[in-house]
């Protein structure tokens, strides 16, 4: 374990409870877990491509078929790096991270019927909390998960209910909110009863783009590369310009952000955004672009955080230009992006190329990298308090 003052802390890092599992195999339509004959691993099968492929394999001749060909299975293997406890912590002793914030991956409890959606979501969350609970004292926090698809009374119970769990530190949600995106009015009072519990919010994309703008290429020709490495970031960007442009940060001046993938595109285009605005018309006509209006740069810099999982130091100058080096924090995306061709057990690139990113960016021995690797994790998220 580092040092009082030198924490690694890991705040972008994933899991699956058993019971999350559980849920999506006994689904039919995407997300779902699908099993193979053959393959060592089930399959998470996620995007509309990936059950495109998967009912090609279906209606080629099934499981045995897809194995006994070769032919590439849809979606991502489900290893142990997933729901195992064991696996998570065996993670963090081989990178040297003393402290993770976990929390549920994507697409989260979006597709939950709203008759269970509050049920399952505690059911999620309290498995979060045991998790933390068993694992060795102060090394684990979590990120709970809402029921968004529920009725607004029991959505506004769960955050209640997550914020006497003791290792619960925010909430992570998706870009779509109640199913009309994150400017939709409806989600004030979430969004207070959030800022007045202090939990911060790990807004993570999942939806993307559309298909069509990949074109007819991507699914058989690119693989995954134009959906996760474009997609998701313009998904977050598109999300925060629209929170933005719609005055939620102002209505809720207590509410704290977290973005993932270092805010997607953020850093680069809030320059072209601000021009935008200012030279827009309507907006003007309005009163909107006035003397006393908060720019998306301070924005930014007052209620927004970034996530430091953008593997190469010219994107991290950027973010650390974009919101300051105080709300810079480090993070894995554990355990996606595992290593293809050495032991998944080893070293993995998604730690390395980001934490070389901080060193090249800020200098190893630095202040500044000393904040990021986990210094302001453990300030801003509270990472010392027993709650």
């Amino acid at each position: 374990m580092s040092s009082s003052n030198s924490k690694v802390v890991d705040i972008h890092t994933h899991m699956y409870p058993p019971a999350y599992v559980e849920l999506l195999e006994s689904r039919t339509t995407i997300p779902l877990i699908r099993r193979f004959a053959g393959a060592k691993d089930p399959r998470y099968i996620i995007l509309p491509a990936e059950a495109e492929a998967l009912e090609k394999i279906t209606s080629a001749g099934g499981d045995a078929a897809a194995a006994a060909t070769g032919a590439n299975l849809p979606g991502r293997p489900i290893m142990t790096h997933y729901s195992s406890l064991a696996q998570k912590l065996h993670f963090m002793d081989t990178h040297g991270i003393d402290i993770s914030v976990i929390s549920l991956a994507n697409p989260w409890l979006d597709f939950v019927a709203p008759e269970v959606a509050g049920e399952t979501a505690k059911a999620i969350n309290s498995a979060f909390s045991a998790m933390c609970l068993e694992a060795p004292a102060g090394r684990l926090f979590f990120f709970a998960t809402l029921p968004l698809t529920a009725p607004p009374e029991t959505l506004l119970a769960s955050i209640g209910h997550i914020r006497g769990l003791p290792a619960c530190r925010g909430v992570i949600l998706g870009t779509t909110g109640l199913g009309k995106g994150l400017d939709d009015a409806a989600l004030v009072p979430v969004f207070r009863a959030l800022a007045a519990n202090k939990l911060m919010i790990f807004l993570h994309p999942h939806y993307g783009l559309p298909q069509e703008v990949w074109g007819p290429r991507a699914t058989t020709d690119y693989g995954h590369v134009l959906p996760l490495a474009l997609g998701f970031p313009m998904e977050t960007t598109i999300a925060v310009a629209r929170m933005y442009l719609s005055g939620v940060f102002d209505a809720v001046p207590d509410l704290r952000m977290l973005l993932a993938h270092s805010g997607g595109t953020l850093p680069f285009l809030a320059g072209r955004i601000e021009s935008c605005i200012v030279h827009d018309g309507h907006l003007v006509r309005e009163g909107r672009v006035g003397p006393a209006r908060r720019t998306i740069w301070q924005v930014l810099r007052e209620q927004v955080y970034l996530d430091a999982v953008i593997y190469n130091e010219v994107g991290l100058k950027a973010a650390v230009d974009a919101s300051g080096v105080d709300r810079l924090m480090f993070g894995t995306d554990h355990p996606f992006f595992p290593p293809l061709t050495s032991d998944e057990q080893g070293e993995w690139e998604s730690m390395t190329w980001n934490k070389q990113a901080v060193v090249k960016a800020l200098g190893a021995d630095s202040e500044g990298a000393r904040k990021v690797m986990g210094g302001n994790a453990v300030e801003v998220l509270r990472l010392y308090e027993e709650e």
